[in-house]
């Protein structure tokens, strides 16, 4: 799925992009776990995102950050929902 041009310039547009792309595709990729993190609120800006399989996407993205690189999954899960966070407050304003 292209993301909407009013979206394009948002922080962190370019991993949802990546994220809505996986989903389309059947990939669990960390992009694609973190759009169905935040599913509920992108879903709020117009964004379509299809009902998971998954039941916690957090302790997905997680899991799958600390199978990567135990050491950093901790920090990197936390920059990543900062990203998402970021992104839905600026999509919220340009909605």
């Amino acid at each position: 799925m292209k993301l909407p041009d009013r979206f394009r310039a948002l922080p962190g547009a370019e991993l949802i992009e990546t994220g809505l792309r996986d989903l389309a595709a059947g990939k669990r990729s960390e992009a694609s776990l973190l759009v169905l993190v935040g599913a509920p609120r992108l879903r709020q800006v117009g964004l379509s995102i299809d009902a998971s399989s998954i039941e916690c996407p957090e302790h997905e993205l997680y899991g799958l950050l600390h199978r990567a690189d135990p050491d950093a999954a901790h920090g990197r899960y936390n920059a990543l929902l900062r990203r998402l966070v970021s992104f839905e407050r600026t999509a919220a304003c340009a909605a």
